[in-house]
């Protein structure tokens, strides 16, 4: 009689123990129910990207396991790091306001060089200290005028779209160091 009880007080408790809780681990709703008013925002400044010197901010992390021609300064298959200064002017002595920190992979085969670019650009002074936007986008570098997309925002960017049109302001052929003048358009909440 004692070995049944304790089976069943057993059998009790194990089936106690597996009775499905009704909950949920998320909910829904829209923006609007957030009361979250859209806004645009136009940014203006220029990212240094500098391959040379002893403090670059762009550096190599990896290569193609093959024999590539020195015909470009970013062959095909490349893979790049950065942490670039973002600043208010085209100057060295210009206010830095943030940063890019990502990744950039030389992704043409062509003569017509294209850069992949997966960035967050950090704010770090002024109204959008903290804030930031993520950059995920071809960037055809031997053309003129460029289109990047903004895929997202932190902070004073959460829910970010848009776009950024960039130009080269200057450029060293020699050791690949450069200096892009960003405008770009945000909507977000």
């Amino acid at each position: 009689m004692e070995s049944k009880t304790i089976f069943l007080v057993l059998t009790l408790f194990l089936c106690s123990i597996t009775i499905p809780v009704n909950s949920e681990y998320h909910s829904e709703g829209t923006l609007k129910s957030l009361h979250l008013k859209e806004k645009v925002t136009h940014l203006h400044f220029y990212l240094f990207d500098i391959l040379s010197g002893n403090k670059p901010t762009a550096v190599q992390i990896a290569q193609p396991d093959t024999t590539v021609g020195p015909k470009s300064a970013t062959p095909f298959g490349h893979v790049y790091a950065i942490d670039d200064p973002l600043r208010e002017g085209p100057n060295k002595s210009s206010k830095v306001i943030g940063n890019a920190q990502g990744l950039y992979l030389s992704s043409s085969q062509s003569e017509n060089l294209s850069l992949v670019l997966y960035a967050d650009f950090g704010f770090t002074t002024g109204k959008f200290k903290g804030s930031s936007i993520s950059v995920f986008s071809r960037n055809p570098i031997t053309e003129t005028n460029r289109e990047l997309a903004v895929v997202g925002g932190r902070d004073k960017f959460r829910f970010a779209r848009g776009f950024v049109q960039v130009k080269t302001h200057s450029l060293n052929y020699k050791n690949g160091d450069a200096i892009l003048e960003y405008h770009v358009t945000l909507l977000h909440y």
